[in-house]
């Protein structure tokens, strides 16, 4: 059973407001999502993979520090606002002391705000256990990655691109059966291998019937890293072809620290894309609808902005 989080995270730096987000119920699916009488607040995320590497550098001089800082600044300033992970926390291989000595000092600085999902990298460890045992209760129940959660009007879902067949078996049916069950209006999910990029590493197969799932139910956007680079899709239906109507809006956002990668040639549904910039993308969720923008670490230029609405 996923906590509810309320906590309050302070530092000489930083101190952040009490944070709570909505729990999975013991079927395992997320809450209803049903309107109240209450206004609905507009909630913020800060999302980024590909994140800790201190390879060349302590942890205070690495890029990570440089787009923790711009997640921090967001999160001291607006309570409802979170940080999410697309995987690949730490490098090279996710060991304990990487989260400890390299993600710790930089994204750990608003761990309890944060919703993470694991890559490829953290599963360099036997059984991810530098990221398990790092996040707890965080990375969701049993140690599988998968989740879901509510922020506001909004079902977030997080979910595993690493698992074995049969794991992903499991994932799906739990994907199945949380989408079908929700209430809410908007739903955006993410995971660290992309459905389509057009990234050094390309489109992942891995993750094609989570998107298809997520199509069918109209969800609203996607998320993931993976290639170390930033690229914005036209909303795309289950075949990945242009769907202005019914389609999810996929974003890659591996710029959270690591070296960034070539890519090959633009897709005929990419939009933007750049490997120019680390940063973060900034997602403002509204009632039924959303804002974007990719906000790059200090003395770099690149900048993406837009807004969309929930299906």
């Amino acid at each position: 059973m996923r906590p509810h989080l309320a906590v309050f995270f302070a530092s000489a730096a930083l101190t952040l407001a009490p944070f709570s987000h909505s729990a999975e119920n013991n079927s395992g699916t997320q809450n209803s999502g049903k309107k109240s009488n209450q206004k609905m607040v507009t909630h913020t995320i800060y999302a980024a993979g590909d994140i800790a590497d201190c390879k060349k550098s302590p942890a205070t001089q690495s890029m990570a520090a440089r787009t923790a800082d711009i997640i921090a600044s967001g999160l001291e300033a607006d309570k409802n606002a979170v940080a999410v992970t697309l995987g690949d926390n730490t490098y090279p291989v996710g060991k304990p002391e990487e989260f400890s000595n390299c993600y710790d000092p930089t994204w750990g600085r608003f761990k309890e705000r944060t919703l993470p999902s694991p890559g490829n990298h953290d599963y360099a460890m036997p059984k991810a256990i530098g990221y398990y045992n790092y996040f707890g209760d965080i990375a969701g129940p049993e140690r599988r990655g998968y989740y879901s959660t509510m922020l506001g009007s909004w079902h977030i879902i997080s979910l595993n691109s690493n698992l074995n067949p049969q794991d992903m078996q499991k994932q799906l049916a739990w994907l199945q059966t949380t989408i079908t069950s929700s209430k809410s209006s908007c739903t955006l999910a993410f995971w660290h291998h992309p459905a389509y990029s057009s990234g050094g590493h390309g489109n992942n197969e891995n993750m094609q019937a989570a998107w298809k799932m997520l199509v069918q139910a109209k969800a609203d956007i996607v998320l993931s890293g993976h290639d170390h680079d930033y690229e914005r899709f036209t909303p795309m239906n289950e075949n990945g072809d242009k769907d202005e109507k019914n389609g999810i809006r996929n974003f890659v956002v591996g710029t959270g620290g690591a070296k960034l990668t070539p890519m090959f040639l633009p897709k005929l549904t990419t939009e933007i894309r750049s490997n120019s910039s680390n940063g973060v993308l900034k997602l403002s969720l509204h009632d039924k609808s959303y804002e974007w923008e990719f906000i790059p670490v200090p003395g770099a230029t690149f900048t993406d902005k837009g807004q969309g609405v929930c299906h």
